[in-house]
């Protein structure tokens, strides 16, 4: 059986692997990414991005590109309609936007030199070839490549986490569905993320441009879907209709109009804060980026910004160990490889740890069902560690 040896493999070409190799193709190396899927994935319909995201983008080249697709956000709004109660917090001087996620993976993926991400190429295993600590990918139909460095961007279900030996994804008490609704002759909101809480339901309303709107509902406990609706686009928005026909009229209407295509029902995971502060994100010269190593619940709404993170400190990392020039850059040796992988887990693990504990907690507060002592602890948590709601987007994860 022949067998293919590379420098650097992606695995997974969503984001977070695509970002990857763009950017190690901006400092000159050549990566391969194996895609499983026929054609680039489009899974979910939008995310915001915030102004780490932005820098991150701005860092890979993409950021004008991006801009004029999508408004700039003023603020988040949330309502309370039980208990009549609003609360606003100013995005300020930081820049946030909604951008379809359609065109981010269209302008990762038109970024990239012919040839870079190979579909239909379904990694079934991995395991370390002794005693050369090599380690060998076997493709669905048994090929076989030998890689110097392999990333796993494979997301929450990730074969490659597994590999390393990262403790299992956990399952937060909610489900979330996510849309996008056209509006032809203009919605007519105001920019700003809207949040509407009521008979603990929680509609999320970000406008991307004048005639299309981002949405998602999340719904707690006994009122999670059944997992076949999932399959069926007119189940899913049938089942939002059902459960918001409490909210007003534009609500229900948004969702009744919303873009069959771009419904997913998703069942929300995310990796414990605490396992991230302690975990082990490196296995010989094998490690994770984006959801697969930091998956995290919706409620920041910082997981493409962090995977984005992820892709510009590890290309960072791994280019300081690299020999050569332009296109023929080559990894130095296997000991330079764990030591590039290692100084970007370093880096990395303590700003996902708190991007994923500020999470977790936001999400217990906004839609969990806690009673007074457990909320009590959650409150005292924000104000001690995250008394500024923007701190986390003022990040910057360096030049690559």
């Amino acid at each position: 059986m022949d067998v293919e040896e590379l420098d650097i493999v992606i695995v997974g070409g969503g984001i977070c692997g695509l970002a990857t190799a763009l950017a190690l193709h901006r400092k000159g190396i050549k990566s391969v990414v194996l895609e499983r899927s026929e054609e680039l994935r489009v899974t979910g319909a939008a995310l915001g991005v915030f102004a780490n995201g932005w820098r991150a983008l701005h860092y890979l080249g993409l950021d004008s590109s991006l801009r004029p697709t999508a408004i700039p956000m003023l603020r988040a709004v949330d309502f309370w309609v039980d208990k009549g109660a609003v609360r606003e917090t100013n995005y300020g001087t930081g820049e946030a936007r909604c951008v379809r996620r359609n065109d981010l993976i269209e302008a990762l993926g038109n970024a990239l030199p012919s040839g870079t991400v190979r579909f239909g190429c379904q990694v079934v295993s991995v395991h370390i070839e002794k005693p050369s600590s090599t380690t060998v990918i076997q493709l669905h139909g048994g090929s076989l490549i030998k890689a110097k460095v392999v990333i796993g961007c494979d997301g929450a279900n990730s074969l490659i986490s597994n590999f390393i030996g990262l403790k299992p994804t956990r399952p937060f008490p909610t489900s979330a569905v996510r849309g996008l609704t056209v509006y032809p002759d203009g919605h007519g909101y105001n920019p700003e993320f809207s949040r509407i809480h009521k008979d603990k339901l929680l509609v999320g309303r970000i406008p991307i441009d004048e005639k299309t709107v981002y949405w998602f509902l999340v719904l707690q406990g006994s009122q999670k879907a059944d997992e076949d609706i999932s399959k069926d686009p007119e189940s899913i928005r049938q089942m939002c209709i059902d459960t918001t026909t409490s909210f007003s009229d534009d609500t229900v209407a948004m969702i009744r109009n919303s873009d069959l295509t771009s419904l997913s029902f998703t069942k929300l995971r995310y990796r414990a804060p605490w396992d991230l502060l302690s975990g082990h994100f490196r296995r010989e010269a094998v490690t994770v980026a984006g959801d697969a190593w930091h998956v995290m619940g919706p409620f920041l709404g910082q997981g493409g910004s962090a995977a984005l993170e992820d892709a510009i400190v590890l290309a960072r990392c791994l280019s300081k160990k690299m020999c050569g020039s332009g296109e023929s850059r080559t990894v130095l040796s296997d000991e330079k490889a764990k030591e590039a992988l290692n100084e970007y887990v370093k880096e990395r693990r303590l700003r996902v740890m708190q991007l994923s504990l500020r999470t977790h907690i936001t999400g217990l507060l906004l839609v969990g069902d806690l009673s007074f002592l457990p909320r009590l602890v959650c409150i005292v948590i924000m104000v001690v560690l995250f008394r500024d709601p923007m701190r986390h987007t003022r990040y910057d994860c360096g030049h690559l």
